[in-house]
């Protein structure tokens, strides 16, 4: 049996001192299923005053997913969205080709001390659809179904398993589940798409007798599913589907099958033509490379 092959964290800070640990893209997986970006946040404390505010910035070719275990966030994006985000819903942002949006501290909980925990990932469009209207979509926690298997609790966020199907529309297969598994449990993870990968949250796993420490990224084997074991209570994310359909760059914000494009989305975005979040006023500007160049940085693209 093929061991699981295990991604280590790279400690990121998004400005102001707000953290994330980054899973994907990493040199060894660029992607698994249509995700080609995975953020784990917190648990982090917020405190009156702190600047962790996500200012207004622009997407192209991917869906943003965002889903808290703790907290909140507001979304707006240049559609005139405008949502709460709290723990256990869905957030599915399609940009196509092209949206900005913020996620910013509710404007109730400014002067409040509580904690932020969640995980932002993004799914690549598939080719047919990179250009495809930009749109917004939240599931309330309520309307995603759940259910015990195997003894452990499982949450349906995006796709089909175990006889349940997520609300979530998506334009490819994918696979996101919630799972918290008692001490001692022992679960059998059927092989639900071509690439799978397991996250453990909040502790520590074997994955088929391999050890797999909290906050590391297990890839299974094309194909595969895996028999998961908690030696202690543990939460942990599942996530994949069917293989993206061509490489992609990434580059700042942006995802692509087309060099150019990038560019192009760069161009826009300088220029202001990429849309307004009404009420915001901020702007982030491009980073110097690559777009003051000929040709973005390729050091992301999925083999």
């Amino acid at each position: 049996m093929t061991a699981p092959l295990l991604l280590q964290p790279h400690d990121k800070d998004l400005g102001g001192g707000f953290k994330v640990r980054r899973l994907l893209p990493a040199a060894r997986q660029r992607s698994v299923g249509p995700f080609v970006f995975f953020d784990h946040f917190g648990p982090a404390t917020e405190v009156p005053g702190a600047q962790h505010d996500v200012r207004p910035h622009p997407h192209i070719g991917l869906a943003t997913v965002t889903y808290l275990f703790e907290g909140a966030m507001m979304h707006r994006d240049s559609l005139g969205s405008v949502q709460e985000i709290r723990p256990g819903a869905i957030n599915w942002m399609t940009a196509g080709r092209g949206i900005v949006h913020s996620e910013r501290k509710p404007e109730d909980r400014r002067q409040s001390t509580y904690v932020n925990h969640g995980l932002q990932l993004w799914a690549a469009l598939p080719l047919a659809h990179e250009e495809t209207e930009p749109s917004f979509a939240h599931v309330a926690a309520a309307d995603l179904p759940s259910c015990v298997e195997q003894g452990a609790q499982v949450r349906v966020l995006v796709g089909e398993a175990f006889g349940l199907r997520s609300p979530v529309a998506t334009l490819s297969q994918t696979v996101y589940l919630d799972v918290t598994l008692a001490a001692g449990a022992r679960f059998e993870l059927p092989a639900l798409a071509r690439e799978l990968a397991v996250y453990p949250v909040d502790g520590d796993l074997s994955i088929d007798g391999e050890a797999v420490v909290r906050h590391s990224m297990a890839i299974l084997p094309e194909g595969q599913g895996a028999v998961l074991a908690a030696p202690d209570a543990v939460r942990l994310v599942v996530i994949g589907g069917e293989p993206l359909d061509g490489p992609r760059y990434i580059t700042w914000n942006f995802v692509s099958s087309r060099r150019e494009r990038i560019l192009e989305a760069g161009a826009d975005w300088k220029a202001q033509r990429m849309g307004q979040v009404p009420g915001e006023t901020e702007f982030i500007p491009l980073p110097g490379h690559p777009f003051e160049v000929q040709a973005p940085d390729t050091g992301s693209t999925p083999v």
